[in-house]
């Protein structure tokens, strides 16, 4: 009888490591994971459809007698570990660094914009 439980335990865990991870909001994992799709990679996206997939069952007591549960643990330990592994700091760093590397770049292309018109004029 633990092992149902179990695995409504690890949905609700993979849930709030997405919402604190990713921060996604969503009441349940199908919602979740439909925005966080493309932050995912496609292999640990398909695991965590799996889980999405059989929450519903889950919760049922008879259903629940259904399911795989081995393959279910599998699938929740794997997304598990690949959101625990996110750095959300790291992210947050490589945002920033990568907007201020794109405004560089404009200011970059604008002063050569700038510069070569001034030169068809005539003014250098």
């Amino acid at each position: 009888m633990s092992e149902p439980i179990a695995v409504q335990d690890q949905i609700a865990e993979t849930l709030a490591l997405l919402r604190a991870q990713l921060g996604v909001s969503g009441k349940d994992l199908t919602k979740a994971l439909r925005k966080a799709r493309h932050r995912l990679p496609r292999r640990i996206y398909r695991q965590a459809t799996k889980l999405a997939k059989v929450e519903g069952m889950a919760g049922h007591p008879k259903l629940r007698l259904t399911l795989d549960t081995p393959a279910l643990a599998k699938a929740a330990r794997e997304v598990q570990n690949h959101l625990r592994d996110i750095d959300v700091a790291d992210r947050r760093k490589g945002w920033w660094l990568g907007a201020l590397g794109a405004l560089a770049f404009n200011f970059l292309l604008f002063g050569a914009i700038l510069l070569g018109f001034l030169m068809w004029q005539g003014v250098i």
